[in-house]
């Protein structure tokens, strides 16, 4: 039996996510880069086990089940815990809401589309829009102990990225609903 790095992966950025909401309770500047540092691993894991597991075509069923997965519950436990720690506060909270309910949404319409056994590849959009909501997170996880780039603080960063990827999570969001309105309406009228 060949050991399946890619899930190995997997499975430890799911395991990484308690460590960091843990990390997240240290005082700062401690409370802020160590999560940052797990945070950071469990980023590039997620790059990784899909990119290995293509070119050492050790895909399968597990890490197709386990790395969305993985994903969600990456982003929702550290918004979750930026909210409550009130590293994002005020209107800011906004954008952390519509990336949550998208991410509700399109596992809702996955776990559909499977039953009905449609696939809805994921779009070069919607892997912008995942790249730049981990950096954004990445840069508000650090928040006020991160470094100023000039004029800007490390926040804004974090709060601006986090804007345009609540952005394109509406765009990427809207892609999936309406193939999933579609083939939820193919299958009403065939009688499914």
């Amino acid at each position: 039996m060949r050991v399946n790095l890619p899930n190995i992966l997997t499975f430890s950025r799911i395991g990484s996510i308690p460590v960091i909401i843990g990390l997240m309770f240290l005082p700062s500047p401690l409370g802020n880069w160590l999560p940052f540092g797990v945070y950071t691993y469990a980023c590039i894991t997620d790059f990784f086990d899909g990119y290995l597991a293509r070119a050492w075509q050790q895909q399968s069923s597990m890490g197709r089940f386990l790395d969305p997965i993985a994903d969600k519950l990456l982003v929702s436990a550290v918004l979750l815990m930026l909210v409550a720690s009130d590293a994002i506060s005020g209107f800011t909270v906004i954008p952390a809401v519509v990336i949550l309910f998208r991410e509700i949404l399109v596992s809702g319409l996955r776990e559909f589309l499977a039953e009905v056994q449609v696939k809805v590849p994921v779009t070069v959009l919607a892997k912008w829009k995942t790249f730049i909501q981990m950096l954004a997170l990445g840069f508000l996880l650090v928040g006020a102990s991160g470094p100023d780039f000039g004029p800007v603080t490390t926040m804004e960063i974090g709060i601006v990225g986090l804007w345009v990827a609540a952005a394109l999570t509406v765009g990427t969001g809207y892609d999936y609903l309406k193939a999933g309105i579609q083939h939820i309406t193919e299958s009403d009228d065939s009688g499914y």
